[in-house]
């Protein structure tokens, strides 16, 4: 398919800013609106120009690209908006793959447009949080979208304690290689025995749907090479209001024993009255026992 820039049937509205969200994957996942778009816009505004020309090639486009990422959006934010405005030109922010924003670039650039006026419209299309939901098996009529977690293991340990007791489904990305730990984190932390699915090269040849505990997800990895590549998605359960109550009393009573004992005998005594685990009740003191 091919689409030309002086298509007269296109109507792009100038000045504009067009959010467009691209395949996470496989590159035939794009609606007709958005090649329209990204064939009359007068910039594209792109993560990787070597990553989105090869969607533009696929498709025939030659609309100018101009590289916008992480590094370097909260600078030239202003004057991007600026130049389009003055000069009367549409632009389309697309990232390397999915919806700009969701963990990718754009939010700086959008703030500017706003701020000066100029209108912004979204182009619907891919996201890999909501591909990997609908597929995960686990409750969507409510969800919280996390995206990356801290690399440092101690924090994102306080990251993930923060999020115990949160009843809605969870959804992470996360680096390949960082795979194994994240998930020894969340079992650690969650428990093991609650339910999730990874979700690895959504869309693409090698797509993998892996469900299960996240022990038994932990298992798998730490077994399976492959899932240490290519693009991840985890998708976790919420916290059941039982779990709640009885992680609370034992809470509770590791704070009363902390007022009066040791550590070390807070916690085993916790976990013989509560049938809390000794690790996570160790997190839990050293949370509460100042520094």
């Amino acid at each position: 398919m091919t689409v030309s820039n002086d298509d007269p049937t296109l109507s792009i509205e100038r000045p504009a800013l067009y959010i467009v969200a691209t395949p996470i994957g496989n590159l035939t996942d794009i609606s007709a609106r958005a090649l329209e778009v990204l064939a009359g816009v007068d910039l594209l505004f792109v993560e990787d120009k070597r990553v989105s020309g090869k969607l533009l090639q696929r498709y025939g486009l030659k609309t100018t690209m101009q590289v916008v990422h992480d590094h370097n959006e909260r600078e030239i934010a202003d004057h991007l908006v600026e130049n389009l405005i003055q000069n009367s030109l549409s632009a389309a922010q697309i990232s390397d793959a999915g919806t700009p924003l969701i963990s990718d670039p754009g939010y700086s650039l959008v703030r500017a447009a706003l701020k000066c006026g100029l209108k912004v419209h979204p182009i619907p299309g891919p996201c890999a949080a909501i591909s990997a939901l609908s597929v995960s098996g686990l409750p969507s009529n409510q969800f919280l979208f996390i995206g990356f977690l801290n690399a440092k293991p101690k924090t994102k340990t306080r990251e993930l304690v923060a999020l115990r007791g949160e009843s809605r489904t969870l959804i992470f990305y996360e680096a390949p290689h960082r795979v194994k730990n994240t998930l020894e984190a969340l079992a650690e932390t969650l428990g093991e025995q609650r339910q999730a699915m990874i979700g690895r090269e959504l869309t693409k040849r090698y797509e993998t749907l892996y469900h299960g505990t996240l022990a038994e997800l932990l298992a798998i990895a730490l077994q399976d090479a492959n899932m240490e590549k290519g693009e991840i998605v985890i998708v976790v359960a919420g916290a059941v209001k039982n779990n709640l109550a009885e992680a609370e009393a034992a809470r509770t009573t590791l704070a009363v024993l902390l007022s009066e004992l040791p550590v070390s005998q807070a916690v085993r005594l916790t976990a013989n009255i509560t049938g809390a685990k000794k690790n996570l009740l160790y997190q839990w003191a050293n949370e509460d026992t100042p520094e």
